[in-house]
Formats: C-alpha cells, sequence, structure tokens
C-alpha cells in the first residue's frame, strides 16, 4: 500500500473536483447541481478533499448499498488513508466509538446498546414522546404568535427525549448542545473540536461514575452496573459511546423536524394532506420520503477499502478511500422516479438516510418514531404554521456536517 493509491498524481488529479460541493442559489433541498452531474457521468468518480486526497466518490444508489454491504470496506477512522470530512474531525480520533470500528470490535461494543433502541423497546416510548411534543406545542401557543422553531421545538423534543432514555440532566442542555454544535461544524478548529469532545466525554464519564453508585432505570446506568462494575468497559469508554448516543440523538432529529417542516411548508398541497390525516400508514410514509428527500447527512459516508473491489465498471484498490454521497444516491432515479419531487405517497423505504449495512443507523426507530409524532401533531395542532420570512431568509446549515437550519422563523 502507498500514498498513491489515495491520491492520484498530477496531473491526472487536477481533473478531480472539490468535494462537498456547493448547493444551487434558490433549491435548498436539493443536492448540489455537480453531484448531479457526476451522477450522470458514472456512479464512481475520483473527487479531492480539503487534504488534497483523492479518494472515490460513490453516486449511484446500487453501488452505495453494495459497497455499505462489503466487509471489504472499513469503518476504521484510524486507517491512514480513511478520508476525513475536516482537519477538525481527524484530530479527535484518538478516542473512537463502534461506528469508527469495524467487527468484531464493532459488533461486541454495539450490543451493550442495542437493546435499548430496539422497535418494541421504543415502541413503548411513544406516550412519553407524545406528551414531550404537547408540552412543547402548549408552551408555544401560549406565548406570542411567532417563534424560532429551531430553539422552541426542533431542538428541545430530542434533546428531552434523549436525555430521559440516557439519564442525562436536561437542565445540563445549554452545556452539550454548545459542545455539540462545535463537534459537527466544518468550520471548528482541531482545538477546538478536540476540547468539545473532551469536554463532553468528561462530563458523561463523570455521570457514568455517579451511576456505579446510585444506578436509575437508563442507559447510562445499564452501561455503568451491567459493563463498566463487571471489566468490560471502562467509565471513558461508556462516557464515549454516551457522547456518540447523546449528540447523534438530538442533533440529527432535530434537523429533520425544521427542515421537514419548511419542506412541506414550500409543498402546501403536501402539508395540507399530512395536516388532515388521520392515517398513521400516511404519516409513517410521509417520515420515509422526507427522510429520502432531505438526506441530512450530506458530506457522505466515509470508507476505506480493504482489498480490491469491483464494483460499477471499476476497480477500488486497497488502501484507497470511498465517500459514499448517499443524498443523491436518494436521489437516483433508476430507483426514485421523479426523485427530486416530495411525495409522501411515494414507496421510499430503500433511501439510505440512515446508511445501510452492519453500521445503519441504531437509533433509526426512535428517530422515526419521533418524527412520526411530531408531524402527527404539529401540523394538526397548529393548523395555520406558516414561514414568518422568505425562503431567502432562512439560514441553512452549508457550514455543518448534518443539514439542516440555524433558524427556522414561524407564525401562526
Amino acid at each position: 500500500m502507498t500514498d498513491s493509491t489515495t491520491t492520484l498524481p498530477e496531473p491526472e488529479a487536477a481533473g478531480a473536483p472539490d468535494y462537498p460541493m456547493h448547493r444551487a442559489a434558490g433549491c435548498p433541498f436539493d443536492p448540489p447541481p455537480g453531484l448531479r452531474s457526476l451522477q450522470a457521468e458514472e456512479p464512481l468518480t475520483r473527487v479531492r478533499l480539503w487534504d488534497g486526497s483523492t479518494p472515490w466518490l460513490v453516486t449511484g444508489h446500487a453501488q452505495q448499498r453494495s459497497l455499505l454491504a462489503d466487509p471489504r470496506i472499513s469503518a476504521d477512522t484510524t486507517h491512514p488513508h480513511y478520508p476525513h470530512q475536516t482537519e477538525a474531525v481527524k484530530a479527535r480520533q484518538a478516542e473512537r466509538t463502534f461506528i469508527s470500528m469495524d467487527d468484531p470490535d464493532h459488533a461486541r461494543l454495539r450490543r451493550m446498546v442495542t437493546a435499548s433502541f430496539t422497535v418494541k423497546r421504543v415502541k413503548a416510548l411513544r406516550p412519553a414522546v407524545q406528551r414531550v411534543v404537547d408540552g412543547l406545542i402548549d408552551d408555544l401557543l401560549a406565548g406570542p404568535s411567532q417563534a424560532d422553531l429551531v430553539k422552541e421545538f426542533a431542538l428541545p423534543v430530542p434533546s428531552l427525549v434523549i436525555c430521559a432514555l440516557l439519564g442525562v440532566p436536561y437542565a445540563d442542555h445549554d452545556f452539550f448542545q454548545r459542545n455539540s454544535r462545535l463537534l459537527i461544524s466544518r468550520d471548528s478548529s482541531p482545538a477546538d473540536s478536540v476540547a468539545a469532545q473532551e469536554a463532553l466525554v468528561g462530563y458523561l464519564e463523570r455521570l457514568v461514575g455517579e451511576k456505579l453508585d446510585r444506578p436509575e432505570d437508563d442507559l447510562l446506568s445499564e452501561l455503568a452496573v451491567r459493563h463498566v462494575a463487571t471489566g468490560q468497559l471502562s467509565a471513558r469508554e461508556a462516557g464515549l459511546m454516551g457522547q456518540l448516543l447523546l449528540v447523534a440523538g438530538h442533533e440529527t432529529t432535530a434537523n429533520m423536524i425544521s427542515l421537514g417542516t419548511l419542506a412541506l411548508l414550500q409543498n402546501p398541497g403536501q402539508f395540507a394532506e399530512l395536516r388532515e390525516t388521520q392515517d398513521p400508514q400516511l404519516v409513517a410514509g410521509a417520515v420515509e420520503e422526507l427522510l429520502r428527500y432531505l438526506t441530512i447527512v450530506h458530506t457522505g459516508r466515509r470508507r476505506v477499502a480493504l482489498a480490491d473491489i469491483e464494483v460499477g465498471g471499476r476497480t477500488i484498490r486497497a488502501g484507497e478511500g470511498v465517500v459514499i454521497a448517499s443524498d443523491i444516491g436518494n436521489r437516483d432515479e433508476t430507483v426514485f422516479p421523479d426523485p427530486d419531487r416530495l411525495d409522501i405517497h411515494r414507496d421510499a423505504r430503500r433511501h439510505m438516510a440512515f446508511g445501510f449495512g452492519v453500521h445503519q443507523c441504531l437509533g433509526q426507530p426512535l428517530a422515526r418514531l419521533e418524527l412520526e409524532v411530531v408531524y402527527s401533531t404539529l401540523y394538526r395542532r397548529v393548523p395555520t404554521l406558516r414561514l414568518a420570512t422568505g425562503l431567502d431568509g432562512v439560514p441553512f446549515k452549508h457550514d455543518a456536517l448534518v443539514y439542516g437550519v440555524h433558524e427556522l422563523p414561524v407564525a401562526w
């Protein structure tokens, strides 16, 4: 394995476009036009990253699923040719969680938290999630008839839910939301990113220690009693796992709530239909379609090849980086006809918003439940909900690893 396997020689590399790419002005829900052009040319091409490396970019839906299910593709972020998103993300890889590991370590650590996210366990949380959503809507309606939906609703919903599940005090939400933003910002310096990780992991490590002495009915207590106390996991490793679940558990769903609401407000017919329906299947289908249409993980899922792999008429050599752009994969017209149209009646179940294969998102049942409750409640209880500014006045998260909006001014 040599450096030439991940970085093309000049002048060949000169033709590789930069990645990630810019979205077109006025099309905030669509993937960048440059991605669409690459997908139209061939499903695998080379792109240039921030550090000058030129990994493969995979844009075809079939090729993406094939690679994500291939055991010869590694998620090990310590591999010397792993295509990191930013210098700041690379800087904090000294300590990893299971999503950055391959089996058997990935499977061993993931099993420690899987039980809390099974469909059956999550289904039992529906009444509690409904209470959270209803309470926040009550607060909205009791105040002025205009608000920032991100601050007052979209961020609190998943934050309250994941805090209760993990056993994290919600009173500390300003602290962990501030550090989460630093972790997912594309503009964070390596020092700030590492400091944010240290602050969050240290905080959760201390919580795990407290739960060793006074366990409660929550996931951190379960990790402490079943795995830390028995020597299977250190308190530090449990803190790292808690950080992963805490950040992923509120950032992604919060962005889906706010960006999904904005997308529906821009499609008033779809908004009205969802507002009026009593059909839970239509709501569940709308959740899948919005996950496909928006695909908020918009900087690609990153991997590195451990062996030569033939796919899409090309050969990925061992040691080469791979970026799987699921946002454009979920707009592949060979799988989703008329892919740029939001259609809540579409069968969108083959989308890859949660990834695919062994690293598929652990928390997807919880995310689906929260989105179903929000989309079936908010618009019904606030039927006159509308955007309080023009679309060009909404600050989109072009600067984050997870797409969404920084604020969503709404009125009713």
